[in-house]
């Protein structure tokens, strides 16, 4: 198994478990939620209008320079590369999550601009050049000392930048595996519809019971059954 397919089964378990206690602490009223979701979804859909206040005001921002925004592009790909059925960590726009992430989330500007320094820095050290200006095989040099944990603090000289990488390795995964492009990668279908079609006959004639006409054509429709449901882009149910 390769690095990206231990990520992804990572991650598979860890969005399992977020999605169950986010359903269990949801404190709004599904109705209160659905109203704002409505009023928003000319633009962002799913996202209330405070939310897409909040999010216009914060990409018009500007925190990280170009520089730093091609490093990140480049530790990104090292992180996730494209392989022949996926797109690259680029590719699906990982780089401007995570310029959103340090501006929507300032506790992140420090370490994010403090381990590009020691990134360049170390860069520098060896090979006398920036990071994003190294070859391939020096970028990977540098990554194997700090893509790992060391807890029995083998390499200090290491530290800052195995906290940097593991900082920039769980933004990557967020940030692609949120993505239209990680979700395919995962294979992850989501929930399949179904058509309930009642008790077996066999149940209901042991019981010697049966369903009245007018409820099975009010509950089942096996007419239906198997038809996947289908909905426009305005999210109506179409099938």
């Amino acid at each position: 198994m390769d690095r990206r397919e231990s990520l992804k089964n990572i991650l598979i378990g860890t969005i399992a478990g977020a999605t169950v206690a986010g359903a269990a602490t949801s404190c709004e009223s599904p109705a209160e939620v659905q109203e704002q979701k409505v009023e928003g979804k000319e633009e962002y859909y799913g996202r209330t209008p405070k939310e897409i206040e909040h999010d216009k005001k914060v990409m018009a921002e500007v925190f990280l320079v170009e520089h730093e925004l091609e490093t990140i592009a480049v530790l990104c790909d090292i992180i996730l590369p494209a392989t022949a059925t996926a797109g690259s960590a680029t590719d699906a726009g990982v780089p401007e999550f995570i310029e959103f992430i340090v501006k929507d989330l300032p506790n992140n500007q420090l370490p994010i601009r403090g381990g590009l320094m020691w990134l360049d820095g170390e860069s520098n050290l060896r090979f006398n050049k920036l990071f994003k200006a190294a070859t391939p095989e020096e970028q990977i040099q540098i990554v194997d000392d700090i893509a790992y944990p060391d807890p029995d603090n083998k390499k200090p000289e290491m530290a800052y930048g195995i906290k940097f990488f593991n900082l920039m390795r769980n933004l990557t995964m967020t940030g692609y595996y949120t993505t239209r492009m990680g979700i395919d990668d995962l294979g992850y279908k989501g929930n399949v519809p179904n058509v309930w079609n009642g008790v077996p006959a066999e149940v209901l004639a042991e019981h010697e019971v049966d369903y009245e006409p007018e409820w099975i054509a009010k509950c089942v429709d096996i007419t239906k059954a198997g038809t996947k449901a289908e909905w426009d882009e305005k999210g109506n149910l179409i099938t």
